[in-house]
């Protein structure tokens, strides 16, 4: 069972997962390989590949809110451009209730895909299917962006629907922009390669 790579992969990192939340990930792995058939949503197909650079990359994030000392419980959480549901349905299948979690697209399949998802997963969490820049009525104290367009778009996006004293976390692959190296967490988490992490308080923005 392809799940069991994931429960190994996230043990090395010190996450532990329970039967409960393996079931909701071997659910979403499934409703993602039949829905990517007819609507592209993921370029990655292959099962292990899906686990480690989809599931597994996600739960990384994990370890940054450790590391950071960043409490997230009963934390509105948005994952701005989050395509297929990375890394913000991970994220609420480990968090269960204790995150408030909104995930942002504005490509109506995606959208479409995360409302059918969280019917398959029995998780609440609000679709908002608008580009960053038409959210005006809510705030957030995390938002989190993985692989989504140039960095500083991303910074000035996810900036403006974060609360006074947010944390915005951008993931990003080895290369980081210069100017923000001060902002740089380097995490090195077993059966990845080298993930750069990008954390921003607004209050440093």
């Amino acid at each position: 069972m392809e799940i069991q790579l994931l429960q190994k992969l996230a043990q090395q990192n010190g996450i532990y997962l329970s039967q409960n939340q393996l079931e909701e990930f071997n659910i979403y792995l499934k409703t993602l390989l039949k829905w990517n058939r007819v609507y592209n949503l993921t370029s990655i197909r292959k099962k292990d590949e899906i686990i480690t650079k989809h599931f597994l990359d996600s739960l990384a994030l994990v370890k940054v809110f450790e590391e950071k000392n960043i409490d997230v419980k009963g934390k509105k959480i948005a994952d701005l451009g989050t395509g297929a549901g990375f890394p913000g349905v991970p994220l609420k299948i480990y968090y269960q209730n204790d995150i408030d979690l909104y995930l942002i697209d504005s490509i109506q399949k995606k959208c479409l895909f995360l409302e059918m998802l969280k019917k398959e997963l029995n998780l609440e969490y609000t679709v908002i299917c608008k580009r960053a820049e038409e959210i005006k009525d809510i705030k957030f104290d995390i938002v989190v962006s993985r692989a989504t367009g140039e960095t500083f778009d991303v910074l000035k996006w996810g900036k403006d629907i974060l609360k006074e004293k947010g944390y915005l976390i951008v993931m990003k692959g080895k290369q980081v922009e210069e100017e923000l190296r001060p902002f740089v967490i380097s995490i090195k988490f077993r059966g990845l390669p080298e993930r750069k992490i990008v954390v921003l308080e607004k209050n440093s923005l």
